[in-house]
């Protein structure tokens, strides 16, 4: 039954769902309305039987009583306020050996083993007036239900008939719940109908809701359907209001935009790549056709312009190769398992050992250090390569026997060159992907060093910017957050390095 439901549409279980509650809400009001109303009739009946029985300590009983079970015309000699039908009542007396005599009405009624009790109370002459017993209930006698109200009289003195002297004596009214019932299954009828109409109009209103208010999930629906089918990410859905549907809307908008943004940054990022390696394969094809054709034609080049040759084939080689690691690096995700985790590790030990690597390659460059200690939660291998093109990048624009300056303290690493500078409208863009200043062009390199750098240092929680140095050329400042001491475990957690007062723990 539950798989069932759940396999109907939203607004079918949003309808349905309303029309039970509602169905439940009028239930549970019908019947309290029936239940009271019910005791408000019987009440009345019972208000009535009282008064009816309010002269039952008045009776007289005669000496000479016969008790009758029909009607006539001579009540037995009793007085006029006991005798006739009170409202459709019938009267009686009870003896307390259950024996019954006619007042008024069309004939007996039964009486109980109640009604002969209230009856044996009555005989008690140690009661004090006005305590003798009474009941109240529902009989059915001949096939028809009763309200019966039974007082107490006292007892039968100086009878005629030996049998009845002595005998104790109740005084019995009883009224029909003929038109008491017949108003009650009415009412349950008319209550039936009403509430199974209630629950219909319900069921309805639940739908009409359900429908409006599921017309935003609609659009949604609509919106999402056409985006898989056209990959069209540019679409928006309308924001209206402040509800759980608008927020929806709101961050289904903000999900497409992104993807929109990262799509558009994958196909820069292709379109960038294809135009920065067909400069070198163009150049790398045009110099293997050269000695093609040369081992073709029979006609041998020049040795120093083979060997010039096979040095450019070697050196767009090796530019190639660093491209596409480049650009295997900036495209693992950030979750990628093949890359290392990350470690607690000196910075001033990956920062010296990048220092060691740029000086290889810099020839006539002299770097100069000072690398105060300081640890940070990073993967070692990236953060040494984002160092690296770092270093690589002041040595490649600084003169030759010109100096860089490398200094770490506090958490703050920076890299000061002496050479041309960066032209300030160039400064927001060093950090773009294949972006390459004018005067740089000319340059090796592939634009794509200081991406590696901006990405590595974000994902260890820092920031790296570059500015003019007083005096020319450029400051690059790098900051990872970390402690100057390392935690009692080289492998601990970020969250259990020690906090100082010049920068938070890792992490």
């Amino acid at each position: 039954m539950t798989r069932r439901f759940r396999s109907l549409p939203l607004r079918s279980r949003l309808a349905l769902l309303t029309a039970c509650a509602v169905a439940v809400a009028v239930a549970v009001v019908s019947l309290a309305c029936w239940v009271i109303v019910r005791d408000r009739l019987i009440s009345q009946v019972d208000d009535s039987l009282r008064r009816a029985g309010s002269g039952a300590q008045d009776i007289r009983i005669p000496q000479r009583l016969v008790c009758r079970s029909e009607p006539a015309e001579d009540p037995f000699g009793l007085p006029a306020q006991a005798a006739g039908p009170v409202d459709g009542t019938a009267q009686q007396l009870v003896l307390g050996n259950g024996k019954r005599c006619l007042l008024s009405g069309e004939g007996i009624f039964t009486a109980t083993k109640t009604d002969t009790d209230v009856a044996a109370s009555g005989g008690d002459p140690a009661a004090p007036p006005g305590e003798q017993a009474w009941a109240l209930h529902t009989i059915t006698s001949d096939g028809t239900k009763l309200r019966v109200y039974t007082q107490a009289t006292g007892q039968i003195v100086d009878s005629a008939d030996p049998e009845l002297d002595g005998q104790p004596i109740a005084y019995s009214v009883s009224r029909p719940l003929t038109d008491t019932l017949d108003a009650l299954s009415n009412l349950a009828w008319l209550l039936t109908a009403v509430a199974g109409a209630g629950v219909l109009v319900a069921g309805a209103a639940g739908l009409t809701v359900a429908r409006a208010g599921l017309r935003p999930v609609d659009r949604l629906t609509d919106t999402v359907e056409h985006i898989a089918q056209t990959e069209d990410l540019s679409v928006r859905i309308p924001v209206e209001g402040d509800d759980e549907i608008a927020r929806l809307s709101r961050s289904f908008n903000a999900m497409t935009e992104s993807l929109a943004s990262s799509r558009d940054r994958q196909q820069q990022l292709v379109a960038d790549a294809g135009h920065e390696l067909r400069t070198p394969l163009t150049s790398l094809r045009t110099n293997i056709e050269l000695l093609a054709r040369s081992e073709e034609s029979g006609r041998p080049i020049p040795p120093d312009d083979r060997r010039e040759l096979l040095a450019s084939v070697k050196a767009q080689m090796t530019e190639l190769a660093a491209l596409i690691g480049d650009l295997q690096e900036l495209s693992r995700p950030d979750a990628d398992p093949d890359r290392g985790p990350l470690q607690v590790v000196g910075l001033h030990d990956i920062a010296e050992r990048a220092v060691v690597r740029a000086r290889l390659r810099g020839a006539g460059i002299e770097i100069a250090m000072d690398l105060a200690p300081w640890f940070v939660r990073a993967e070692p291998a990236s953060l040494e390569r984002a160092l690296v093109n770092l270093l690589d990048n002041a040595v490649k624009f600084s003169p030759p026997g010109a100096a860089v300056d490398v200094r770490l303290k506090d958490g703050e690493l920076t890299v000061r060159d002496h050479g041309p500078g960066i032209p300030p409208d160039e400064l927001p863009h060093v950090f773009e992907r294949f972006w390459r200043s004018p005067g740089a062009r000319s340059l090796p390199g592939s634009g794509l060093g200081l991406s590696i750098v901006a990405r590595t240092v974000q994902q260890s929680g820092g920031t790296v910017h570059l500015t003019p140095a007083e005096g020319g050329g450029t400051l690059a400042v790098l900051r990872l957050p970390g402690a100057a001491t390392p935690p009692p475990d080289t492998a601990a957690t970020a969250g259990e390095l020690p906090q100082t007062g010049e920068g938070p723990a890792a992490g």
